[in-house]
């Protein structure tokens, strides 16, 4: 018989595809691990900042009901809508400032409701009416000395009352107004917001861009790119504005812990953040000249040695770490052992050292010294922490013109 051999079974096949469904593949499979992973850090950083704003929601929430039950049932007005909101607004515009805005925006918000209850009690309310109940209310504010919340709030609470409530009860919603922002008053006094949070985050901040701004000096020195550096400059010189931003914070805090007798305790952390003023102050100076004279180096063709560009590349390696320090909560003083060594590593100078190099190697020595006292260090442990160097020294304070970077230098012997 003839051998009949039995085909293969039939294999299911998936049908061919398209070009354009080829590449739709193609996307999906390249880009959906990628969406997979920012979607679980969208989630994180979603987590993070509800548990940053918990405490902020329940205060509001609390105080909210507390002004309605006072108002309304202790007060006896039926609907004392204008007491949660008052409450809201006063805590809402002030969270985690001083005791005097929350105060700011509580008259703010009473004389925005006094003047728009008097008035439509009077001529009952319209667009015309409108107009004239938030330019009374704002002018009323500013005789009153107001700020620009203050003022604000009369506007917006004029129109409240003029707009969106009915025309009974003359007054009622002055007083649940008043209600409402003496329980945001006492909130915002009892159980302010932490004094210490935002300006230690922000302290972090600080830290994290010189280590960002040391990290792109370095790499535009490797490279011999003047754009880099040129970049890390413009972000060195905006760098100096978060300082201002950092007096404010430290200044609100202590405002807050030392009017609020359940925050007294934390004056000492507070008033340790607000101490990095300085020598933070001091760091960013260093690190301009730093970058300047990194640009120098490149434009005039001098060859900076690579001991020097790894010393700022380490340096940034340590504001890195000490950026997150500050974040958990405490000064950054593991930072100590690494910036002394790295100070050790910054006394010895390489053979026949240009001018640009040499300045880099000095600013990277007092910039070592400024974030040693970002530890918590005063200026004089600081300087111990520093071994004995021969540098080329100079007077960074008197630096004025950033186009202008050659200061006054002498060969000194130094301790910094």
């Amino acid at each position: 018989m003839p051998d009949v051999s039995v085909p293969p079974p039939l294999r299911d096949t998936p049908p061919s595809r398209s070009p354009i469904e080829r590449a739709w593949h193609g996307l999906a499979v390249e880009f959906a691990p990628r969406v997979a992973r920012r979607s679980a850090s969208s989630l994180q950083v979603r987590g993070q900042r509800l548990r940053n704003r918990a405490f902020f929601i329940l205060q509001c929430a609390i105080s909210a009901g507390v002004a309605w039950f006072i108002a309304g049932n202790l007060i006896g007005n039926p609907e004392p809508i204008f007491a949660p909101i008052a409450a809201v607004v006063a805590l809402g515009q002030s969270y985690g400032q001083r005791i005097e805005r929350v105060l700011q925006i509580v008259v703010g918000v009473a004389v925005g409701v006094l003047v728009g209850d008097l008035f439509i009690h009077v001529f009952g309310s319209g667009f015309v009416q409108l107009a004239f109940v938030v330019a009374v209310a704002m002018a009323l504010a500013t005789l009153l000395d107001a700020g620009v919340l203050m003022t604000t709030q009369a506007g917006v609470q004029a129109i409240f009352v003029t707009m969106l409530v009915p025309t009974d009860g003359a007054f009622s919603r002055w007083t649940d107004a008043v209600i409402g922002g003496i329980v945001a008053l006492a909130a915002a006094t009892i159980t302010p917001a932490s004094p210490l949070r935002k300006p230690r985050r922000h302290a972090s901040g600080i830290v994290n861009e010189i280590a960002d701004v040391l990290t792109e000096s370095a790499t535009a020195l490797r490279t011999r790119n003047i754009d880099d550096a040129d970049a890390a400059l413009d972000r060195a010189r905006a760098s100096e504005k978060a300082l201002t931003t950092l007096q404010n914070l430290a200044d609100d805090g202590l405002a807050v812990v030392r009017s609020s007798p359940f925050r007294r305790g934390h004056l000492p952390a507070v008033q340790a953040i607000a101490d990095l003023l300085t020598p933070l102050d001091r760091a960013i100076r260093n690190i301009r000249v730093l970058v300047r004279r990194a640009g120098v180096a490149i434009r005039e063709g001098e060859e900076v040695p690579k001991a020097y560009i790894d010393l700022i590349d380490d340096l940034s390696a340590i504001a890195h770490a000490m950026a997150d320090e500050l974040a958990e909560r405490h000064l950054p003083q593991k930072a100590r052992a690494d910036l002394r060594d790295l100070g050790e590593r910054s006394t010895y100078v390489s053979d026949h050292p240009g001018l640009s190099s040499e300045v880099i190697r000095a600013q990277v020595r007092s910039a070592i010294v400024d974030l040693l006292m970002v530890t918590g260090l005063t200026h004089e442990e600081a300087l111990s922490y520093m071994p004995v160097a021969y540098s080329l020294e100079h007077d960074h304070d008197d630096e004025v013109d950033d186009d202008d970077d050659v200061p006054t230098q002498d060969l000194t012997r130094r301790d910094q």
